[in-house]
């Protein structure tokens, strides 16, 4: 097969000649120019029911043999976070489960890991100290796996709060009892809707103001800060006004290679979703910035841009159907299932370019495998020349 057929939006079909394979260096020791975190999708169990609102069904096998991909090309893992399908079909015991086989895979592979520790394990909290209690119990939890935490947006939070010092006080108590220093994390409305109005006001700049003044309280208590809100110009401003020695994580899936690159003066490390899909591709990248090569840095990230932006697009909460699409057209899992069933959140058109995009980046490990995967699906979705 040197040739596949892929259906339009429009309705119209375009042939696309199969790259070969690319063979891809691992970096199994990391990087040492920049910190980088790939935030990794679950593997549903295709055997169990995994269907909205059902408890989710995890694959452990595929799972964690996901994250010693990540670790083989220098990445540490982000766990339980958006990319997971946190408040979109991960419920509190598989995420328990998740966060301590990382850590303790992590652990043995000398790997960096990070988890989230939010609120999501209540069904309501009343007021204040109620989302208080319930961050500090996911941050005692995820302490307790050896696992580094990142304090995540809490929809909780968003409901009960009515001002800016609302978040400031929720935010002090649970930063004050941390034992170690933590990632704090902003995670704008594209990705979650329920967050809008984060830290008090939908004006960015005073929302910013407000995050700042958290920051510069407990400098030494944050390691870094991951903001997720699509906007390269603000995370340049942010990253110039943040304390000397709290670092900025990007959650730019539009603009990393540009962050990440920085600008002579400052850059961005990586947390980032993305990191899943291109996963081969941004490693050959940070290892030339390592090298020096800004030149070859450009040429390795380039051609994954189209693709994460396309992966991220509106509405973007879906995203993680085109990461876990692109992990089962990589041979890194049996099927495309996911938790919740949310392998139906992206139209077949969508999931052609991706599979377009993959193809033209030489992401696909087994071009011929991707191939009849991405034939399977048009098939089952009823879509034929």
């Amino acid at each position: 097969m040197s040739t596949v057929s892929l259906p339009q939006a429009d309705g119209s079909w375009r042939d696309v000649t199969l790259q070969p394979a690319r063979e891809w260096e691992k970096h199994p020791g990391g990087f040492s120019t920049r910190i980088a975190f790939a935030a990794a999708h679950v593997v549903a169990d295709p055997w169990q029911e995994n269907g909205p609102g059902q408890p989710a069904a995890i694959d452990w096998d595929s799972t964690l043999a996901f994250r010693q991909h990540l670790f083989d090309f220098g990445f540490g893992v982000a766990e339980a976070m958006d990319t997971a399908q946190r408040n979109m079909g991960l419920d509190w015991p598989a995420i328990q489960e998740l966060v301590s086989r990382s850590a303790t895979q992590a652990q043995a592979a000398g790997a960096r890991i990070a988890s989230g520790a939010g609120t999501d394990h209540v069904a309501r909290c009343a007021d204040l100290e109620a989302v208080t209690e319930a961050y500090l119990e996911q941050v005692a939890f995820v302490e307790g796996t050896g696992s580094q935490v990142i304090v995540m947006a809490s929809r909780h939070l968003a409901a009960v709060a009515r001002s800016a010092e609302d978040y400031l006080q929720v935010y002090d108590r649970v930063l004050s009892q941390v034992s170690a220093p933590v990632v704090l994390h902003w995670l704008g409305p594209m990705f979650d809707q329920q967050l809008l109005g984060y830290w008090g006001s939908e004006d960015i700049p005073t929302a910013t103001a407000t995050f700042l003044e958290l920051v510069g309280r407990h400098a030494d208590r944050i390691d870094g800060v991951k903001v997720s809100l699509l906007s390269a110009e603000h995370e340049v401003s942010l990253r110039a006004a943040l304390p000397e020695g709290v670092r900025l994580y990007t959650g730019d899936d539009y603009n990393y290679p540009e962050l990440i690159r920085g600008d002579g003066e400052r850059h961005s490390d990586a947390l980032l979703g993305a990191f899943a899909a291109i996963t081969p591709a941004a490693s050959a990248a940070l290892a030339a910035l390592d090298a020096g090569d800004l030149d070859a840095y450009e040429a390795e990230m380039a051609p994954t841009v189209p693709l994460s932006r396309l992966v991220f697009a509106p509405p973007t909460w879906f995203y993680k159907t085109g990461i876990a699409f692109l992990s089962w057209l990589s041979g890194h899992q049996s099927g495309f299932t996911m938790v919740g069933g949310l392998q139906s959140a992206r139209p077949v058109t969508h999931l052609a370019e991706v599979f377009a995009l993959a193809n033209e980046a030489r992401l696909l490990p087994d071009p011929e495998l991707a191939a009849s995967r991405m034939d399977l699906v048009l098939r089952g979705a009823g879509v034929s020349r």
